[in-house]
């Protein structure tokens, strides 16, 4: 993920918040789970920044949209309590998805502010804005160092 492709993402994720009447909060990191960008629509309250920025972290370092890992994470199953592992930035709730091109993870995106269902809804926005991009024909490294 590059800054241009970020800033894409963005835009389209916070045409989808202005269009649902909701004030986002959204967050692109790189394969590595390291910020690429990130901002905070007016009104948005602050603490959306991290929330954000760790939804896009947990779908990065996961490999899955948080819909994905919220089963994975009830005290019944294998992975319960990993979002609280050594002061883990991860976070299981909407808004998370992953960014994949051509089967790797090259970054994700996390979306805090609305509802569940509307951070969804502004993250998927962003992705289809993304596959559209010009330079979305780029091969990516697995993972970039921290």
């Amino acid at each position: 993920m590059n800054l241009d492709q970020a800033l894409t993402v963005m835009a389209a994720a916070c045409r989808e918040a202005e269009a649902n009447n909701v004030a986002i909060a959204i967050a692109v990191v790189d394969a590595g789970g390291n910020l690429v960008a990130q901002q905070r629509m007016d009104d948005a309250p602050p603490v959306c920044n991290e929330i954000a920025r760790n939804k896009a972290y947990t779908v990065v370092t996961s490999g899955l949209s948080v819909p994905e890992l919220f089963p994975l994470e009830r005290c019944d199953q294998p992975v319960y309590g990993v979002h609280h592992a050594a002061g883990s930035p991860m976070i299981v709730f909407g808004g998370g998805l992953p960014v994949v091109h051509q089967g790797c993870i090259v970054g994700g995106i996390g979306v805090s502010g609305g509802g569940t269902e509307q951070d969804i809804n502004c993250a998927q926005a962003g992705l289809l804005a993304l596959t559209s991009h010009p330079s979305w024909t780029w091969t990516a490294p697995l993972a970039e160092a921290g």
